[in-house]
């Protein structure tokens, strides 16, 4: 990976690290739990590998295992659905691929343009 990618975690450190499955991971994605966007396909020099929004799949791949003995999989992924659904974002789509910021997660916005000149945008609530 180049230094664009360093918020990105490939598949295989996130098995690593959360010590679950390949099918775990995709049984998931098919019950709503990991969005499809998340799932990025890049080229790599043993060929072509799939990487995750760091900060993103950490969060819900917690969430996940944290839960998963309390609530069944199809209720979390309703909730989580659900509050997708109901939040207002900000999606950024740049050639680096796209993400998603939620507005009740945002606390500051600048627009810096090439002459350095910073012009902050304010966010109400909704």
């Amino acid at each position: 990976m180049d230094i664009s990618d360093k918020n990105l975690i490939s598949k295989k450190q996130l098995l690593e690290k959360y010590s679950i499955s390949y099918g775990a991971l995709y049984r998931w994605k098919r019950k709503g739990l990991i969005p499809e966007d998340w799932f990025i396909k890049k080229s790599t020099v043993t060929g072509q590998e799939t990487f995750f929004p760091k900060d993103l799949i950490t969060e819900r791949v917690e969430l996940i295992l944290e839960k998963k003995e309390d609530v069944l999989l199809d209720e979390l992924a309703e909730k989580i659905s659900g509050e997708e659904e109901n939040n207002a974002k900000i999606v950024i789509e740049t050639v680096f691929g796209k993400k998603v910021f939620y507005l009740k997660d945002i606390k500051n916005i600048n627009l810096v343009d090439t002459n350095g000149v910073t012009k902050k945008i304010e966010i109400r609530g909704e």
